[in-house]
């Protein structure tokens, strides 16, 4: 048996008492049995459940967990000194994604020291571009930038369709030695760009602030766009699967520019090539769990399910509990508190964590930020969240 607050939080403003037994209860779908603990807090009975699959895939299920599976987007990254270190001796960000011993290095650095429920593989969206011929990189200070931005239909007929197996093999190694090296005791996960995100980038040549070139293409030129859609959808379905046969037991799509679009606009230039993504993917790997992460999508809520995928990434903006009521029940959420959190005291991190959890309800929750950590988050208080997070109990 655990306490729901865990002997090491210590909270003044947000305390154990300050939730009844009966609030938990009505958030569960099933009540466990539940006693009251030495430090006042609740627990619940251990049920003695063993399972061979990771937490995270059985929460996705639906199935019955203990507590919410937890990782975080860029929980490998620039905050830890670990990474700071590799980022000394190996200066370039394509260099540290490119190179098998890196990526996996660098995977596993907040696996060691946190033990995350989710294991992402250390890589970034753009990853294919190189392989479609295009051009890119990414600047230290600057970000993404596309050496020749595409325009035309000139443009992007020259694109040409990712091929995983030649373009990025060390992406397949990576994830190979890393589900060997995770050994089930969390889920490996992958991602991809979704297609308009990836489009944003190669069409303004980079980040956009008005994406101004690309929503021109779009409503100037839309079989253009549409063209260059349709690469990428049937690129990226192609690196899902990739990724799923070399080890990734759950993919997340990031669709992070989709939110620049008005409903309409996501309904033409999104939502058909998301849906094409997951539909081709579900036809080969049924059981493959895909998340799907839009930042800003409080607008398109409703429609982002429409895609098929089974779980929803929710940013801070919206509220849990009023999420899971847009989403509705069959759907599985992810999230979503906010990163800026992670630069508060010890006992708001709990607070905030507890208040995600108690609004997501029992199972088929995911925990998370609403965005990934921020550079400069302290990692004692990385630490604290995932400490936290994995005493929670139902």
């Amino acid at each position: 048996m655990s306490c729901i607050y865990g002997g090491s939080c210590s909270v003044s403003s947000f305390s154990a008492h300050s939730i009844s037994h009966s609030r938990l209860s009505s958030l569960s779908n099933s009540k466990p049995s539940s006693i009251q603990c030495s430090a006042g807090g609740l627990v619940a009975e251990s049920k003695g459940v063993i399972t061979a699959e990771p937490l995270l895939l059985n929460a996705v299920k639906g199935l019955d967990v203990e507590r919410p599976p937890v990782w975080l987007m860029r929980q490998a990254g620039r905050y830890m000194k670990s990474y700071q270190a590799i980022c000394e001796k190996h200066p370039s960000f394509r260099e540290r994604s490119e190179n098998v011993d890196l990526v996996v290095e660098i995977s596993l650095q907040p696996w060691k020291v946190f033990k995350p429920d989710g294991v992402i593989l250390f890589s970034d969206i753009l990853t294919p571009l190189a392989g479609m011929n295009i051009p890119f990189d990414i600047v230290k200070g600057k970000g993404p930038v596309i050496f020749d931005p595409l325009r035309t239909q000139e443009d992007v007929d020259v694109v040409r369709e990712f091929v995983p197996e030649e373009s990025v093999p060390y992406v397949g190694e990576a994830l190979t030695i890393l589900r060997k090296e995770v050994d089930n005791k969390a889920a490996v996960l992958g991602f991809v760009g979704a297609p308009f995100t990836l489009a944003s980038y190669v069409v303004e040549g980079g980040s956009s602030k008005h994406f101004s070139k690309i929503k021109r293409l779009a409503f100037s030129q839309p079989k253009v766009l549409h063209a260059l859609l349709q690469k990428f959808a049937t690129s990226m379905a192609k690196y899902v699967k990739y990724q799923a046969d070399h080890g990734a037991q759950a993919v997340q799509i990031f669709d992070s520019w989709a939110t620049e679009l008005s409903p309409v606009d996501f309904e033409e230039f999104s939502l058909p090539y998301l849906k094409q993504i997951v539909d081709s993917v579900k036809q080969t790997h049924p059981n493959l769990p895909i998340i799907l992460y839009a930042s800003g999508s409080g607008g398109l809520l409703e429609r982002l399910p429409l895609t098929g995928v089974d779980v929803v990434s929710l940013d801070w903006t919206v509220d849990m509990a009023e999420g899971r009521r847009r989403l509705g029940s069959d759907i599985a959420v992810q999230g979503n508190v906010d990163p800026g959190v992670l630069f508060g005291s010890k006992e708001f991190i709990t607070s905030r964590i507890m208040d995600t959890v108690k609004k997501a309800g029992r199972g088929k929750h995911i925990l998370n930020l609403g965005h990934g950590i921020v550079v400069g988050t302290p990692e004692e208080n990385v630490a604290h969240f995932f400490e936290v997070a994995k005493s929670i109990r139902y």
